[in-house]
This record gives C-alpha cells, sequence and structure tokens, in this order.
C-alpha cells in the first residue's frame, strides 16, 4: 500500500508495534487465529496482516502488532480506508477480524473493556456485492466427465473421482483432508471431518461416483492414508496427501482439456447448492449437506438466476379468473376436487422445453410433489439427461 494511504492519519506508526515479543497465549491475534478452523486462519491471518501493514506503513504484521494499543481513532480510520479499497463484503471480513483479535485483547486483561467498547463501536459497510463465482450447466460438467472417462490413464481415473466428489458438496480443503477410511461404498457415504466449523458430517455420493472412486482405488491401491494422491509425470502416484494446490490445478486442466469456461473449485459447490434447492429439497437439508452453521449462509450460494424466481411465483395459488370468454367459462365449470395426496397436475408439452439446453426432446420420469402439495408431471431431458419438474400444468 502506498504511503498516501497514510496521509491522513494522525497518529505515529512506531508507536504501535510491540516493543518485546510475547508468548503466542499472551498474543491477542495469535488467540483468536488458533481458534479457527485451518482456512479460515489462513484469510483472517492476512487480514489482519493488512490491517496492520496499514496502521505502520508497512512496518508491523499480525504478529508483530500492539493490538492493545488501538483506540477508536485507529479502527475508525481503519475501517476508512477499508471501504474505500475494498467490497463491502471483504471489508466487513476483515473488519470482524480487528474486532475479534481486539475481544480477545480485553479478555487477555491487556484492554479495559471502556477502551475495547469504544474501538470496536464502528459500523459494518454498508452495500451489496455481486455474487462471486457461478453455476456450472449440466452439459458443462458431462462434459468434463466424457473427458475424465475418454482420458484412459491413472489421471483421467484420479480425476473422474475428483470430479464425484467435489459435485457433491464438497470444499476444496475437505477433499484434501479425505482419507480412505472415510469412504463407505457400501453406504456411498464420506465422513467429512476437517470441516470449516470444526462440525463432522456425512454426504453421499451418486452411484456413478461411488463406481468412480472404487476404480481411481484400484489405481491407488487400499494401503490405509488419503484418498487422493498425487501423480508423478510418468502417472505413477505418490503416496503422500494431494494439496489444495493440486485439486485446484487438477481441476483447472481438466477444464482446459475438455474446453469448458473458466471456473473454480468452489463453483461445484455453488451448482451443488442451487441444484438441490431447484429441485425442492428444503434449505435446511441443504444446509445440512453443504455443512453450513446457518441456512442464511446457504442462501448466498444461490446461483440459480432468475428463472428460479419465476418458478416461485408460479407456485401462488391465487384465485384470480382469467381475462379471457373462454378461461373465464372453464374456470366457472364445475369440477370435483381430488384429495391432495392424489391430486396430480400433468404438464402439456406442446411448448414445454429443457430449462438447461432448451431441448424439446423430453421424456415422463414420474411425479414431484412440490411445495403446492399436488404431484406434478417430472421430465428428463433426452438431450442433456436433465430432470426438471414444471410449476404449472400450462407452462408459459
Amino acid at each position: 500500500m502506498k504511503q498516501s494511504a497514510y496521509a491522513d492519519f494522525n497518529f505515529n506508526p512506531e508507536s504501535l508495534a510491540l516493543t518485546e515479543p510475547v508468548p503466542l497465549t499472551l498474543h491477542p491475534a495469535e488467540v483468536y487465529l488458533n481458534s479457527l478452523g485451518c482456512g479460515s486462519r489462513r484469510t483472517m491471518r492476512e487480514a489482519l496482516n493488512v490491517i496492520a501493514r496499514l496502521l505502520t506503513a508497512d512496518t508491523c504484521d499480525a504478529s508483530t502488532l500492539d493490538w492493545s494499543k488501538l483506540r477508536y481513532q485507529h479502527t475508525a480510520a481503519v475501517r476508512a480506508v477499508l471501504m474505500s479499497k475494498y467490497s463491502p463484503a471483504m471489508a466487513n471480513k476483515m473488519l470482524c477480524a480487528l474486532r475479534r483479535t481486539l475481544k480477545e485483547a480485553w479478555r487477555l486483561g491487556l484492554m479495559s473493556i471502556e477502551e475495547y467498547g469504544r474501538a470496536t463501536d464502528i459500523g459494518s459497510v454498508r452495500g451489496k456485492s455481486l455474487l462471486k463465482g457461478r453455476a456450472l450447466a449440466a452439459s458443462e460438467i458431462s462434459t468434463l466427465w466424457d473427458n475424465c472417462i475418454k482420458d484412459n490413464s491413472n489421471l483421467g481415473i484420479r480425476d473422474a473421482a475428483l470430479l464425484a466428489v467435489m459435485i457433491v458438496g464438497l470444499r476444496r480443503s475437505e477433499v484434501a483432508h479425505l482419507d480412505l477410511s472415510d469412504f463407505r461404498s457400501r453406504s456411498r457415504s464420506l465422513t467429512i471431518r476437517e470441516t470449516k466449523g470444526g462440525k463432522e458430517r456425512i454426504v453421499y455420493l451418486t452411484e456413478t461416483g461411488v463406481q468412480a472412486v472404487k476404480d481411481w482405488l484400484k489405481v491407488r491401491l487400499l494401503e490405509p492414508g488419503p484418498l487422493f494422491y498425487p501423480l508423478s509425470k510418468g502417472q505413477q502416484v505418490i503416496p503422500r496427501r494431494m494439496s489444495e494446490q493440486g485439486i485446484l490445478r487438477a481441476l483447472q486442466r481438466r477444464g482446459e482439456r475438455a474446453g469448458v469456461e473458466n471456473f473454480t473449485p468452489h463453483d461445484f459447490r455453488r451448482t451443488f447448492i442451487g441444484n438441490l434447492l431447484d429441485a425442492g429439497a428444503d434449505i435446511v437439508t441443504v444446509s445440512k449437506l453443504a455443512g453450513h452453521a446457518s441456512p442464511s449462509t446457504t442462501s448466498k450460494y444461490d446461483r440459480r438466476g432468475e428463472e428460479a424466481k419465476k418458478r416461485a411465483i408460479d407456485l401462488l395459488n391465487v384465485p384470480l379468473k382469467s381475462t379471457t370468454n373462454s378461461s373465464s367459462q372453464a374456470a366457472c365449470a364445475p369440477h370435483t376436487k381430488q384429495p391432495k395426496q392424489t391430486q396430480r397436475v400433468q404438464a402439456n408439452t406442446s411448448n414445454l422445453k429443457c430449462p438447461n439446453c432448451k431441448s424439446k426432446e423430453l421424456q415422463k420420469n414420474g411425479f414431484q410433489v412440490l411445495a403446492d402439495g399436488l404431484k406434478h408431471q417430472r421430465f428428463r431431458c433426452k438431450s442433456c439427461d436433465y430432470v426438471f419438474t414444471p410449476l404449472l400444468s400450462i407452462p408459459n
């Protein structure tokens, strides 16, 4: 950060540096960071480093700044700079790290309750940023999968298993920490132990995904240890844990080979959450599968777009008569209402298209009970194999 960023700070940066090293157990930033998971720890340490450099003209980092000396004039100045240089979401994340560090300073007896209260009396940055990332189309995932299958090599087999695990909503760090013992082929389950919030959970693979992992185990062999290994240039298994960066490179390389537009490993997680919500799964269940502490966090991952909003509106049962005569007469015609548990809504397929690839080549695929309590006809696209349920008996 340039020196001009400090021009309006009316304090001496050197006065905020630690005069002598302190034990980690008495250092507010270290105590706070050690309370976090591995993934969050790395992110928040970098946030505190940015704040420390900002306050001291690049002379201190999170470990060498004396956080107990911060007062309201410091934190208010930090907020002003963060608000001007970062998105609201990122600025608020960094301010959260600052508040939590100062709270540890108070808990350790390094600040009085009044000093702590005044220093943290800064508002969050208002505003809403555009959602990051994207959801992958079913056709893109199919293209990636086909590219792995056609690559009849150890790399293709490993990447197919990696893809099978990523599409069920795991974080990259969670995949990296999977062990062979976490995989249960009979129950199609993976036990996720190294989670962001420290809460273990179980996720389930598709049948095809289970077979992909079993194929990889024929290459990896059944020795105890990490589930995913890196491969050498000669495509020989290297018996050590695959890193998060290695997972990123593997997926990026596969995307380039398959000709799929740029994506990140986390986009698979966004796709997983959006697809489940689109299929009618309740957000509490989706939140548990994703390992989120709150459904409100899950809602931020939804990338389904405007079509999902339209389909939600179509679920409304508003007793309004049509403005056309024919529809009005039909609406007034006597009819016998069937019980909700047996009443079915047959969709008119004359103008129906696949929401994924817009193909009209559809086949019926049973019924699905939606939020209105009725059984709606479900369809499968013959072109891209996408399964969906129209929400109106006569689609727009």
